[in-house]
């Protein structure tokens, strides 16, 4: 969810004529870079037109700022009306209701219309929290099990006037896209990123794993925290320091609760998740952050995933982390 790592890819010889090739350009609000190890500058053309036009489809099928886009047709669409969905956007519905389900309702793409009221959606700003009346009210239109995804004839329908937003997994999903690109042009030493989710396999031309630095969540500054050694993994980071709005002394999270309809209000300020796709951690992260540190680390260690979660205390932060994360950090001093 947020440009939350930063890359260390120096050099080396010892992979006889590999260097890191790489571009970089702009999607989904945001950047994205492409890196691999290679020999010659020979494939870039064809791997960019390939990136680009990967990431234009995923944009025309999830985003909702297209007014055109298949998401934006199915916000739209009447309530009980079944519509086919395309392959793309089915595998993603289907995944993120897999994982609404599987965290009791932490993650929902539904929350949109709340995710828009309290300014952090497409609608635009604001500046004061809107009223509890107005809260309730979208409320009762929102909530994951009111989709049904018709898994069989690859459809949905809508149970209430539903709006869906996939900005909590479609980043990730972009991410696995890019990867499967690399694959497709044979590249299995490689590293891509879109706004700070990424996905990492093989090595570097020094033939280590890939090395990403997770920053701090300290407002104005680039400050690492760890790094990390990684390879074959998705990684994705969320956190409520740096998307948010003050009032009256109060700061409020882009991150809404789908239970209260409000932002979160608890103390952790940022998790990091490592897990086989970007999807599924990006997905995760957010969850995460809605469950606060201590649900979500013993949700992490029961289904075996690995996240660093850092925590505000006073005027401080607290880190904690999975046994499983802690065995990819780099060790300092």
């Amino acid at each position: 969810m947020l440009l939350a790592f930063l890359f260390l890819v120096g050099c080396s010889e010892n992979k006889q004529n590999s260097e890191i090739v790489s571009f970089s350009g702009v999607t989904m609000g945001t950047t994205f870079t492409v890196k691999w190890v290679g020999d010659d500058d020979a494939r870039v053309a064809s791997i960019h037109e390939d990136v680009a036009g990967a990431l234009a489809d995923v944009n025309q099928a999830m985003s909702t700022y297209i007014a055109d886009s298949e998401l934006s047709l199915l916000n739209q669409l009447p309530v009980e009306n079944e519509v086919e969905l395309s392959d793309a956007l089915f595998f993603v519905l289907s995944l993120a209701q897999s994982i609404s389900k599987k965290t009791a309702g932490a993650f929902d793409v539904t929350v949109g219309p709340l995710v828009n009221l309290w300014g952090f959606g497409p609608d635009g700003r604001v500046i004061k929290a809107p009223a509890d009346s107005d809260v309730v009210r979208l409320q009762q239109q929102t909530g994951f099990e009111k989709l049904v995804i018709n898994s069989d004839a690859q459809k949905a329908l809508k149970k209430t006037a539903l709006y869906v937003d996939l900005s909590a997994i479609a980043k990730g999903y972009g991410v696995d896209v890019l990867a499967r690109v690399m694959e497709k042009h044979d590249i299995h030493d490689y590293l891509v990123e879109i706004g700070g989710e990424l996905r990492a396999k093989g090595h570097k031309p020094n033939d280590q794993d890939w090395k990403i630095a997770i920053e701090s969540p300290v407002n104005g500054a680039r400050k690492v925290q760890k790094i990390l050694s990684i390879s074959d993994t998705g990684i994705a980071t969320s956190g409520d320091y740096r998307n948010y709005f003050e009032e009256a002394g109060v700061r409020y999270s882009h991150t809404i609760n789908p239970k209260t309809g409000r932002p979160i209000i608890h103390k952790l300020a940022s998790v990091t998740v490592l897990m086989p796709t970007c999807a599924e951690a990006d997905a995760m992260a957010t969850a995460f952050m809605v469950m606060g540190e201590e649900r979500a680390y013993e949700f992490a260690v029961k289904h075996n995933i690995d996240a660093f979660f850092i925590v505000k205390s006073n005027q401080d932060f607290i880190e904690k982390m999975t046994p499983g994360f802690d065995k990819r950090l780099v060790k300092r001093g």
